[in-house]
């Protein structure tokens, strides 16, 4: 059974991989998380001894890294944990260097320190993978879409910050030649996601009969993709990726902010019994600032040389993802901390 050291394993995509990787059970899996907001032990299994461990503690903490690398000697790092969200990195743009770009940092010193003590043959078969995001390319016009070489275009204190954990993944691969992978996301939703983001929080508050905003006039476009189909595609890159390279994951499935609200707005009404019009609890409010126009996708790459596909439909998934936050409505209230009651971040 492999090893695997997951950061932020218990946040929103990693604890989609680590319920993956326990479901399967040929991964045991060491879970590493400082357990901040949106880092929730409800989100994934049980930890136990043999297939998933837990450690509570944060990137930043280079010794602890070191302890846990050295105790468990994991065949691969899946580094997850960031601060993700647009609105609060406007709002506190210093967590978000702290945390993506000097805990990525200090995550990637105590993992080259590790690999260099490891055998040749460990080494051959070691990878360290940088799960970011598309935002790091910037904003689209009407036409194109983001690849590989696509220039780096930040425009948010996020984004920026993601982007510049990519660049020390790529400088620990060139100057010290640690094994790396890089995968860049579009926009993720399902189940367990945190509800600061625009599909969960809509959900909720059409569920309660509260207030839609939308930024702006809701024509914002994004490329979305499930968490689940996400998940297989990162565990297809470990399998197969080629070290030093960088592999796009998206679902080609461009939607305006204001379709998917109108989507979830259908898929609650259809799923609430009585008579009721979601859609007329939507408001335009000012836009976010800086806010990026359009996301897109070019898979080709991951699709040719991983062999991976998205499997999951947006007008089945989202049905489905708007029955698991009916369902699961304790696991809402046990993650909705003080000092996030869906109130709006990063208006400036």
């Amino acid at each position: 059974m492999k090893t695997y050291l997951v950061t932020g394993g218990a946040g929103f995509i990693g604890g989609c991989f680590v319920r993956k990787c326990v479901a399967e059970g040929n991964v045991r899996v060491i879970n590493f998380d400082a357990l901040t907001y949106a880092g929730n032990l409800a989100s994934v299994p049980e930890p136990d001894r043999d297939r998933h461990v837990f450690i509570h503690a944060d990137i930043g903490d280079r010794g602890k890294v070191s302890e846990v690398l050295n105790a468990y000697e994991p065949e691969a790092v899946i580094h997850f944990a960031a601060e993700s969200h647009v609105d609060r990195s406007i709002d506190g743009p210093m967590k978000f260097v702290e945390t993506n770009v000097l805990g990525t940092a200090s995550l990637l010193a105590a993992t080259g320190d590790y690999f260099r003590s490891l055998g040749d043959a460990k080494q051959q078969a070691f990878r360290f993978l940088g799960v970011s995001t598309d935002e790091v390319y910037g904003s689209l016009g009407r036409e194109g879409l983001f690849n590989e070489s696509s220039p780096y275009d930040p425009s948010s204190p996020y984004s920026a910050s993601k982007a510049a954990s990519d660049h020390m993944i790529r400088a620990w691969h060139r100057t010290y030649g640690l094994p790396v992978l890089i995968t860049n996301c579009s926009n993720n939703y399902g189940p367990y996601q945190f509800p600061e983001k625009l599909i969960p929080l809509m959900i909720l508050n059409a569920l309660e009969g509260k207030p839609l905003p939308i930024y702006g006039d809701g024509l914002q476009v994004r490329d979305w993709l499930h968490v689940e189909d996400h998940c297989d595609a990162i565990s297809l890159v470990l399998e197969r990726g080629k070290a030093g390279e960088t592999y796009n994951i998206g679902a080609s499935c461009e939607k305006t902010n204001l379709s998917v609200v109108q989507a979830i707005c259908e898929a609650v009404d259809g799923q609430i019994a009585g008579s009721r019009r979601s859609a007329g609890l939507i408001r335009f409010v000012k836009d976010r600032p800086g806010h990026d126009r359009r996301y897109a996708i070019d898979a080709t790459k991951i699709r040719d040389a991983i062999g991976w596909r998205p499997s999951r439909r947006f007008d089945e998934a989202i049905n489905e993802t708007v029955a698991w936050y009916l369902a699961n409505q304790e696991w809402v209230r046990k993650v909705e901390s003080g000092e996030y009651r869906r109130t709006r971040l990063g208006s400036i």
